[in-house]
């Protein structure tokens, strides 16, 4: 091989080695900075790039996307002394790639040690159960402290989160404790109100039912005194009715006796022997051991008979009956009772028995049947109607009529009725 051929290989191998320097391929989601002759000149992203070769060079490649870094936990001394370790998430991304490369070392430990000072100013002014409870107010200060720093860095802070804050073991121990303490604490407040609520709403219930009951005993006296009221005035009724149909019944006897005493127009004669007839039967007594007859009871029975009989022709003294009138004779013949008295029940009767069933079978409950007032006893004449008269009581003679209101005793009749 000649020197010829020699020359000719560098300068192929020369072409191909600068063909290779002037084309760069920037992928997508990253940013290059670009430098010719030691002096930034442009940044590219995206695509492929022309260079010059030996000239241009591609200084730094920097991921434009999103970058999510998580730093290893910081202890953290808060306001009461105590030494928290305090894991940090850092979300951000890069605006300027040539502010990146050339505004910092290194943005990433950048950004971790100002969130480390952040993070220590901001808990710092905080006690320890305020840092537990106030991570909002601490991611806040943290992103802005962080976006302020770095904007000239050219990236920008999206989010920033606290990821654990761990105290001492003995705090935590402490923690737990105080915590297992209020629980168990508002376990028994809250099984002290359940119970009183339980124990007041079983009062409630017995005086509900107390109360229930002592209604109902009222009721339940209420209607038995009304029952009671009512059963002994329909007694008085039936009892008064019943007298007064004796004594109709007796009168009535009495005059159909006489009345047939009257028609069958007896004399004197006949008095007599049925006077003697009865002597056997009044000497038959156990007790009777002496029976006196008067001397002078045959004088008598002839003066009885002289004061009411006339004197015939012959001397003999007779005794001549009254005429009987017709009226009377129907009196003494009469054989039906349908026309003089009745059986049936006066319509004031069953009016009181029912009014009396109705409130019997009233509920209690029942809103149309309100009770009566406390204190009150139930009237006698509850049963009657305000404005009324008291129901009136029929004769039993004729249906209907209404009888006294003491019945006297039947008039005896005479011998002219």
């Amino acid at each position: 091989m000649g020197p010829l051929s020699i020359l000719l290989i560098v300068l192929v191998v020369l072409v191909a080695v600068a063909l290779f320097k002037s084309v760069a391929l920037i992928p997508q989601g990253e940013a290059a900075v670009i430098e010719r002759l030691g002096r930034y000149t442009r940044t590219v992203s995206g695509g492929l790039t022309i260079l010059v070769p030996f000239i241009d060079r591609v200084r730094d490649r920097v991921d434009t996307r999103e970058q999510v870094v998580s730093f290893p936990p910081q202890a953290v001394i808060t306001q009461d002394n105590l030494t928290v370790a305090i894991d940090i998430v850092v979300t951000f991304q890069i605006n300027d790639a040539a502010r990146a490369i050339y505004g910092v070392n290194d943005y990433i430990i950048g950004v971790e040690q100002i969130s480390v000072a952040t993070l220590r100013d901001v808990v710092g002014g905080m006690t320890l159960e305020e840092t537990l409870t106030s991570r909002d107010v601490i991611n806040r200060r943290l992103r802005g402290e962080l976006d302020a720093a770095t904007t000239r860095w050219g990236l920008r802070i999206s989010r920033v989160e606290l990821k654990a804050i761990d105290p001492p073991p003995s705090i935590q121990q402490s923690m737990e404790m105080q915590m297992k303490a209020d629980r168990e604490k508002r376990a028994m407040i809250l099984t002290a109100e359940g119970q009183r609520e339980s124990d007041i709403k079983t009062a409630e219930g017995k005086k509900q039912a107390r109360i229930l009951g002592a209604e109902g005993d009222k009721h339940a006296q209420i209607l038995s005194a009304e029952a009671e009221r009512q059963a002994r005035m329909l007694l008085a009724e039936g009892e008064r009715a019943a007298k007064y149909l004796e004594a109709q019944g007796q009168a009535k006897a009495i005059q159909k006796v006489t009345a047939a005493i009257k028609s069958s127009q007896v004399t004197p004669e006949v008095l007599s022997y049925q006077y003697l007839e009865k002597l056997p039967e009044m000497a038959q007594g156990d007790a009777n051991k002496v029976w006196m007859l008067p001397m002078q009871f045959g004088d008598s029975l002839e003066q009885f008979a002289k004061a009411f009989a006339d004197k015939d022709d012959d001397g003999t003294f007779r005794y001549e009956p009254a005429p009987v009138d017709e009226s009377v004779r129907d009196v003494a013949n009469e054989t039906t009772s349908e026309d003089w008295f009745s059986t049936e029940s006066a319509p004031e009767i069953a009016k009181a028995v029912a009014e009396a069933n109705a409130v019997a079978n009233r509920s209690v409950d029942d809103p149309d049947n309100p009770p009566a007032p406390s204190g009150t006893e139930p009237s006698a004449q509850s049963a009657i109607t305000p404005g009324e008269e008291s129901p009136s009581w029929p004769t039993y003679g004729q249906q209907g009529a209404t009888p006294p209101a003491q019945p006297a005793t039947p008039q005896q009749p005479d011998a002219e009725t």
